[in-house]
């Protein structure tokens, strides 16, 4: 069917006004007529019976109409991300490709914990979590998807259980075990995830994790935190330099402690982790600049963040044009040589 010129596929609809819409103005395509109604301080256009969502983009008071959903949502979806809906940048066809993604979180500690959380707020349709610990005491500080009442659970169960009862639009894939080269590349294929979520806390699996999302061209989030310091970067096959261009090897083993050890500021997990989620949607959506090619530090301290840019390794061992690595394996940190 045509309106205006436009060729309207999937049941959506697009219209155009030259006129000034206020509330209360009717259009028609010459089949229905849509009111338009103030929402949130934005004019939107709802369709019934389908709840086809049209926001108005904004000049000078919304001098003009287009699409933002050709997607079906439901009347509770078109509630629950309305906030996003009338995000330009978003809108309806943005929300069904968040509602289609396939985001897969490694560890569910103080990183994983509000990513995951965060992800399933935003409608991901499918998150996978992998974590073979339980819930302790000492993890309550920081690892916020888990409860006091959670204390021996399995992560990923607990991770489940509150991503389930915050939003049942999303599917939870579990997977109780360690990561290792026998098994990453099986876990990221299981639902062929589109982005991956470093949210571990040791340098073999870090290294792991970018080795297997470089050959197996995912991009995905590293990052860290320890005490009042965090950092991210992100990594987008062919597109960016990858962890080991920046680290191309990992440290002896006890020369960086970890959050065990140095201890970690709770919140440091939420800045650095929510910051991991919204580089998974804006990857899925397609929109702003992500951190390819920069790393991303934080000081809470000082509450400074600096933006560094990292060039692509030409000698990579994994990434580069003639790699050395061509094959998973499981990696142990070097003996600490220090003082020998």
């Amino acid at each position: 069917m045509l309106i205006d010129g436009y060729d309207v596929a999937g049941g959506g609809i697009i219209l155009k006004s030259e006129q000034t819409a206020t509330e209360g103005t009717i259009f028609t395509n010459g089949e229905q007529n849509f009111r338009a109604e103030l929402f949130e301080e934005s004019l939107v256009a709802m369709i019934l019976p389908k709840f086809l969502c049209i926001t108005a983009m904004r000049l000078n008071f919304c001098t003009s109409w287009a699409v933002v959903s050709l997607a079906k949502l439901t009347n509770e979806q078109l509630e629950r991300y309305s906030r996003h809906i009338i995000l330009e940048q978003v809108g309806g066809k943005g929300q069904k490709k968040i509602l289609d993604a396939k985001i897969l979180i490694i560890g569910t500690g103080g990183l994983g914990a509000p990513a995951a959380m965060y992800l399933a707020a935003a409608g991901v349709g499918h998150i996978g979590l992998v974590d073979y610990d339980t819930v302790d005491l000492s993890n309550l500080q920081r690892q916020i998807i888990h409860q006091t009442a959670d204390i021996g659970k399995e992560k990923i169960i607990s991770g489940r259980e509150t991503i389930n009862e915050m939003n049942p639009d999303v599917q939870v894939h579990t997977y109780d075990e360690q990561i290792t080269s026998e098994n990453i590349r099986d876990i990221i294929n299981d639902q062929n995830y589109d982005f991956i979520i470093d949210g571990t806390d040791n340098f073999p699996t870090k290294f792991l994790i970018n080795d297997a999302c470089v050959l197996l061209k995912k991009a995905y989030s590293h990052a860290g935190i320890i005490r009042f310091q965090g950092q991210t970067m992100t990594y987008v096959p062919d597109q960016s330099p990858c962890y080991r261009c920046v680290f191309p090897t990992m440290p002896p083993k006890d020369a960086v402690p970890t959050c065990r050890q140095a201890g970690v500021l709770g919140v440091m997990g939420g800045v650095i982790g929510t910051i991991q989620a919204t580089e998974a949607l804006k990857y899925i959506l397609g929109i702003g600049e992500l951190l390819t090619g920069y790393l991303l530090t934080y000081d809470a301290l000082t509450m400074t963040f600096r933006k560094i840019r990292i060039p692509r390794n030409k000698k990579c061992a994994v990434c580069s044009d003639n790699p050395t690595i061509t094959e998973l394996v499981d990696y142990e940190q070097p003996t600490c040589s220090f003082g020998a």
